[in-house]
């Protein structure tokens, strides 16, 4: 498997890489979890992408690669769905990033994505803020965004973030005109998301 430089960072990641929403339902067993995942590192896809939505999924990547730690990558989504703290809010990020570190059972993550938050959330700054002061204590390596339309815009124009996510395949091909320009302008990583796969793409 190819290997890429992600952004301007020391991450070295698998041009393609794993998206793992569908390991957080619950039509598959802990063991064909654990097959699968330690399968698709072996066959040498090291970037995992998860999020706080995707159900079982941050769980199960630490239940069954936690012993793997130093051979994978992981790439989280956060901003949301905290008891008793309202969405987006710096509290929201803060405390998700901490329950993401005990569920990926990891004491650092490499990509923690403001997950999909709108443009007036953006600008309004706390959320940044949250993933700027947990960059500084190392919590995570890279602050990124996932998202479309003006807020990835704003996001990628801001240089706040090292990494961006956003729609690109061949159902949704948008970005190629707008967004790839800019990210490549402005010296980003960024990857496109998919309903079954996620690729990394070195712009």
């Amino acid at each position: 498997m190819k290997m890429r430089a992600f952004g301007k960072s020391d991450i070295k990641v698998s041009t393609l890489g794993f998206g793992a929403g569908h390991i957080g339902e619950n039509n598959l067993t802990e063991a064909e979890i654990s097959n699968l995942l330690n399968s698709v590192l072996d066959l040498g896809i090291n970037l995992f992408d998860t999020a706080r939505a995707y159900g079982l999924s941050e769980d199960r990547i630490g239940k069954h690669l936690a012993y793997r730690r130093n051979e994978i990558i992981i790439s989280t989504k956060v901003g949301y769905g905290i008891s008793g703290v309202s969405d987006w809010t710096y509290d929201s990020v803060i405390m998700g990033i901490d329950d993401a570190l005990k569920k990926l059972r990891t004491d650092y993550i490499d990509i923690v994505h403001l997950h999909s938050c709108s443009l007036e959330v953006l600008q309004r700054g706390e959320v940044i803020e949250a993933l700027t002061k947990s960059l500084e204590n190392g919590k995570i390596r890279m602050a990124a965004y996932s998202g479309e339309n003006d807020a990835l815009v704003f996001a990628v124009s801001s240089g706040k973030f090292g990494s961006v996510q956003f729609s690109l395949n061949l159902f949704d091909q948008r970005s190629i005109e707008g967004n790839l320009p800019l990210t490549k302008k402005t010296e980003y990583w960024s990857y496109c998301k998919t309903p079954d796969c996620k690729c990394s793409m070195e712009i």
